[in-house]
């Protein structure tokens, strides 16, 4: 089927509109407002009547129902197809696909500390025949052929710690990081290096592919602060390294997942920069990350994105969502190099529409250039 015959064409100026206004964050100047981007999967599917699983199964599907989504709530000018956990199948875990929630791996491949040494990280002809490589160059090749504005390949190292932890289970990964260094070592390597020949994949199709990574599993709620430095926040930048390398970039989208009260500060020593870069940080304990704290910390080295809390958007209450938006626009707004307004992670596939349209209010209360 081809599912472009199922959408009406978008509108050129709307794209030119809010393509200047993402540009904006990144090269300075004044627009309209504030870009919004809800970090958005299988949400796009679900509003267009389908369901998350058609998100991930159908990435031509996907890419339709993203752009005509952005184009609903005025949002970006590029679609963002995200699989789950990529490059995992290419070192032999199998992947699940769920009805209502992305795909997760089905088991550990690895039970034993021994058993690591038995893992092979594939080249990038290998991965180039492998499930994420193959379903992302659908969701970009069909995006060159019907959505060309909305081109933007990516490639991804969204957790690479864990997805080192999926190889052998997330418990026992955890385990290993105190009591068997070595494989907990091995395998974060064997993962890191999988992700590069990734994006060595995209980026060699496509002759650029900006990367999206960062962290969840290595987070404060779960390693004390030595543990991310000795595992998380050296392996990110060397995966960036190794990824420039090999031709991707240069845009840079760091998402900082669940809490980082003090892990940032770790993450901060090590991190890689490009002049288009992103970085969001998502809960300080319990509470979104404040914009001014992010501000303060990061805003004269990257566009920052201030965090709404995920959990708002499947409540019926969306003055809490504008109240929350409004507070992280009027802390953040004015950062030196940029602001974007965004989700904590992801927004949750059943949110509802009115919340969205109150996150967008907001911007266009209280991020309006000129008001401030």
């Amino acid at each position: 089927m081809d599912y472009h015959e199922l959408f009406p064409s978008y509108d050129p100026s709307w794209h030119d509109n809010v393509r200047r206004r993402f540009a904006s964050a990144f090269i300075g100047g004044e627009f309209d407002h504030i870009p919004v981007d809800p970090m958005m999967g299988g949400f796009a599917t679900v509003q267009c009547g389908y369901g998350v699983r058609d998100f991930y199964e159908r990435p031509e599907l996907g890419v339709e129902c993203l752009a005509y989504i952005y184009q609903l709530y005025d949002l970006l000018p590029v679609t963002h197809w995200i699989p789950s956990l990529p490059w995992l199948n290419d070192l032999g875990v199998e992947i699940r696909t769920m009805e209502h929630i992305a795909p997760v791996p089905k088991a550990p491949i690895v039970s034993e500390p021994e058993d690591v040494d038995t893992l092979r990280v594939p080249d990038v002809e290998e991965i180039k025949k492998g499930w994420a490589y193959r379903h992302l160059t659908r969701a970009y090749g069909h995006t060159i052929e019907h959505l060309k504005k909305f081109v933007l390949p990516i490639t991804y190292g969204i957790e690479l710690i864990g997805g080192a932890a999926e190889l052998c289970g997330a418990e026992n990964y955890i385990m290993w990081t105190m009591v068997e260094k070595e494989a907990a070592h091995k395998l974060k390597d064997i993962y890191r290096e999988t992700a590069v020949n990734g994006s060595e994949a995209i980026a060699s199709t496509y002759c650029s592919a900006m990367i999206t990574t960062g962290a969840a599993l290595a987070n404060s709620d779960i390693f004390p602060d030595e543990a991310i430095e000795e595992f998380a926040a050296p392996n990110l930048r060397k995966f960036l390294d190794e990824s420039f390398r090999r031709g991707a970039g240069p845009q840079i989208f760091y998402h900082f997942c669940g809490n980082h009260e003090t892990s940032y500060k770790v993450y901060k020593k090590h991190m890689m920069l490009s002049p288009f870069t992103i970085l969001q940080v998502g809960y300080k304990g319990r509470d979104p990350f404040p914009s001014g704290l992010l501000k303060d910390e990061f805003g004269k080295l990257v566009t920052i994105m201030g965090s709404v809390d995920t959990k708002l958007f499947v409540v019926p209450d969306p003055k809490a969502v504008y109240e929350q938006s409004k507070q992280q626009l009027l802390e953040g707004r004015d950062s030196p190099r940029g602001y974007v307004l965004g989700t904590a992670c992801e927004i949750p596939p059943y949110s509802f529409p009115g919340n969205l349209l109150a996150m967008n209010r907001a911007v266009e209360d209280h991020g309006s250039f000129g008001q401030w």
